[in-house]
């Protein structure tokens, strides 16, 4: 091989190493992989930019207008409340979750509709008097398997598509075509968590559960200074018998007071920990004298009245990943104070100020409603929930959304339109109509995803240009031994294995020109291994970084690493035998 091709092969090998060891957000490892091979010459600035002119990016970018269009108006809210019901069992209420979701996944992308699911999912089992934990995995990998049943389920379908469209433009996808293997896929991925998933899941609380258990739930408050309740006793103040309280222990000066009792008198400054349930922390909220505990200086002190109590799910890319909450100056930077965090489904014992974060911690916070619209986007939380009360959507134009959704579907599928034409059209209409604000569209546009898109394709053109794309093809024919099948197996078993390392996005847009490269090297059409490639990415059920829904349930239900390798390894099985058979099916070699 040149010498471009190995700095373009190294510097992928070094992207993917760097996605799956370090906390960098894909989006700047791939966009300073792009501009490393820019500076160095193995790609011009057409090829460095080629992605962000991509017609699948725009399509995504357009789409996600639309969904978010869906989220104001509360579309998917109304599904859930005449969907959802009262099942008399754990099975019935297990395909009344999994089928609409699977379903609803082929046509809006499936992380908005994980995170409106999540909390209506762990009050309905509540209500239900069953575990949260049993369905939040299953909600998560049915909305991966109902993505495979169109263009528009995943973004990753939208990429691979252009991609396609752009390089062959004689081989072209309807907008169900691939509907042909994905609803197999699909039906046999839920019989699987219908009939056997659920038996693989541990009996485990999820965050949720343990919130609500006394033991298991610690609030943190400071007596104010100069309050009322300074030199009052802990019996006087009213804090010795509470309704779902107890105080634990006394923080003064350094120095704890490890068994408080009645007579024990509060000073300013006084860090009272308590143990109880999330219910009554709403209550301690309004004990005059009691505030927060203070991890640094914010406003949050004032307006009083108008604090919420929110629930909020460490993403990967959290800047405070790994540092103590105190001295990130948490509550500074967001206007929320800390008041209790959740791993694994288990209270972390200890200060607050001294816990480090980790990806998927569930953090109860309390702080104005701004936080909320202006974090339910961000990058550094997956999932922000309201505990007391939600703005209410405009749902009187649910059904507009809907239909306009409906619209873009068919413009799409009968080839009126391209679907890049459609989203667009659908995104105008959807602001135009009043479903979905200027603000809103922006805040529904996850920039990270597309930011990964764009900078993918860099490296992807590097591959193919500097001729490492052509030798690794090379090296992939020759331990296939010539045969296009064993070929389209190997193909598949490397995306699906890189997609649970990185994200799915970039696995597709960085393998598709060394597949493509390699069935054309062997002489057999690119149709049945691009295909391959759309449903190998989107094959990420082994680990709960491999795709964004599994992270988001990762926390709330309280699961463990290995829970995804017991419950997703068979169905990562099935789903890859499904695919792999029907694949050659409906598009010969």
């Amino acid at each position: 091989m040149p010498l471009d091709a190995w700095i373009a092969l190294a510097t992928v090998i070094a992207v993917f190493v760097l996605m799956g060891t370090t906390r960098l957000g894909a989006d700047i490892i791939l966009l300073g992989g792009v501009i490393l091979l820019f500076v160095l010459g193995v790609i011009d600035a057409q090829q460095a930019l080629a992605g962000f002119s991509s017609s699948g990016l725009f399509t995504v970018a357009f789409m996600y207008v639309l969904v978010a269009s869906i989220r104001e108006t509360g579309g998917i809210d109304l599904i859930i409340r005449y969907v959802l019901g009262r099942p008399s069992s754990e099975w019935r209420a297990s395909w009344r979750l999994l089928l609409p979701v699977s379903f609803m996944s082929a046509f809006v992308n499936n992380t908005p509709v994980v995170a409106t699911y999540i909390p209506a999912v762990i009050g309905w089992s509540r209500r239900l008097r069953m575990q949260p934990h049993r369905f939040l995995m299953p909600l998560s990998f049915a909305s991966i398997l109902g993505g495979t049943c169109s263009l528009l389920g995943t973004s990753t379908n939208l990429v691979v598509h252009g991609l396609l469209s752009d390089r062959y433009p004689e081989l072209t996808l309807r907008l169900f075509d691939i509907a042909w293997v994905g609803v197999p896929v699909t039906l046999v991925g839920l019989v699987y968590l219908l009939c056997l998933g659920n038996r693989l899941l541990p009996s485990r609380r999820s965050a949720d559960q343990a919130f609500e258990n006394p033991r298991e739930f610690t609030i943190e408050m400071a007596v104010a200074a100069g309050g009322p309740l300074v030199d009052r006793t802990v019996e006087e103040a009213g804090l010795r018998h509470l309704g779902g309280l107890f105080l634990v222990e006394i923080e003064r000066d350094g120095n704890v007071v490890s068994v408080v009792g009645p007579g024990e008198k509060l000073k300013g400054g006084d860090r009272l920990i308590f143990a109880g349930t999330r219910d009554a922390a709403v209550e301690l909220q309004q004990v005059r004298g009691l505030q927060p505990s203070s991890l640094g200086e914010s406003s949050l002190s004032k307006d009083f009245r108008e604090r919420r109590l929110v629930e909020a799910v460490v993403s990967d890319q959290c800047q405070f990943i790994g540092q103590r909450i105190r001295e990130g100056h948490f509550r500074t930077l967001y206007g929320a104070a800390v008041l209790a965090v959740c791993r694994n489904g288990e209270r972390v014992a200890g200060n607050l100020g001294q816990i480090r974060l980790q990806p998927a911690d569930v953090l109860l916070l309390e702080a104005r409603p701004p936080f909320i619209e202006r974090h339910r986007q961000s990058r550094d939380f997956l999932l922000v929930s309201q505990i007391n009360g939600q703005a209410r959507p405009v749902h009187e134009k649910a059904w507009l959304a809907w239909s306009i959704l409906a619209g873009v579907v068919l413009l799409a599928s009968l080839g009126v339109m391209s679907m890049l034409k459609a989203a667009m059209l659908g995104a105008a209409l959807s602001m135009l109509s009043g479903c979905c604000t200027v603000g809103a569209a922006k805040r529904g546009l996850d920039t990270r995803v597309l930011l990964t898109i764009a900078a993918s394709f860099g490296l992807g053109a590097a591959l193919e240009s500097s001729g490492a794309a052509a030798a690794i093809a090379g090296q992939a024919l020759g331990l296939a031994g010539g045969d296009a099948y064993l070929l389209l197996i190997g193909c598949y078993v490397l995306v699906a294995l890189l997609t649970e390392l990185v994200t799915n996005n970039a696995a597709a847009v960085i393998a598709f020109p060394v597949v493509t490269t390699a069935a054309e090297s062997l002489g057999v059409s690119v149709m049945p291994f691009a295909i391959a490639v759309m449903f190998a990415a989107s094959a990420s059920f082994l680990t709960p970084i491999g795709y964004q829904t599994n992270l988001m349930v990762y926390g709330p239900g309280g699961y463990r690493f290995g829970d995804f390798l017991r419950v997703g390894g068979l169905l990562d099985l099935l789903v890859g035998a499904t695919a792999l058979l029907l694949i050659p099916r409906f598009w010969p070699f």
